[in-house]
């Protein structure tokens, strides 16, 4: 149901996209630092769903479909508009291109092996390249705003850059693991078709 916790903290995620973008037209420091902690507060919630949910035993399908909406939806607008605004450098967009491409990949992968009734289990690894990236792209929405001496704008480009070295290695292990059921499902469909198929009388 729409009306579940997990859910509406899910859709929580969603909404908080357009919210994220509107913080870049705020004068500094406030607009970089409302913009950190309504990202923050959305990364949160993005662990908190999930754990309520299966506590809660309130798994939907809803909530399936909305979740990684919601988590693409909130990266990919929060980096299109650190590209756009020129908040991040030029060396930074590479990475940041690295990860959304990794995640078109991933969608539709999943969105093929979904219609076959296949699941690719979520990795640790992956777990912590979606950690590491919140931790950047959140550092990164501060940028220039944050104490000189800490170098924010660097620190949160070298956490982009690891989080895109992560986002290689599980891209790929996702990538080897589709292409491996889709190959174990076209050789049943090829051995299903040989049993059925009749042999030629000759005449």
């Amino acid at each position: 149901m729409l009306t579940t916790l997990p859910n509406l903290l899910t859709l929580s995620r969603i909404l908080a996209m357009p919210l994220v973008v509107a913080t870049f037209y705020l004068p500094e420091p406030l607009g970089p630092w409302a913009g950190c902690a309504i990202f923050a507060v959305a990364g949160v919630t993005d662990w908190l769903d999930g754990r309520l949910a299966r506590a809660w035993q309130q798994q939907s399908e809803l909530g399936k479909l909305l979740d990684p909406i919601a988590d693409k939806l909130l990266v990919a607008g929060t980096l299109l508009m650190l590209t756009a605004m020129q908040r991040i450098s030029a060396a930074a967009v590479l990475p940041a291109l690295v990860i959304l491409s990794r995640e078109i990949l991933v969608s539709g992968l999943r969105e093929h092996l979904a219609g076959m009734r296949v699941k690719v289990p979520v990795t640790n690894l992956a777990k912590w390249k979606t950690a590491i990236q919140m931790m950047a792209i959140g550092v990164l929405l501060i940028g220039d705003s944050g104490p000189a001496f800490l170098h924010v704008k660097l620190l949160g480009e070298f956490l982009l850059w690891i989080a895109a070295i992560f986002t290689i290695v599980t891209g790929y292990k996702y990538l080897h693991a589709g292409i491996v059921h889709v190959g174990t499902e076209d050789m049943r469909r090829q051995t299903r078709g040989m049993k059925t198929a009749k042999p030629s009388r000759a005449t």
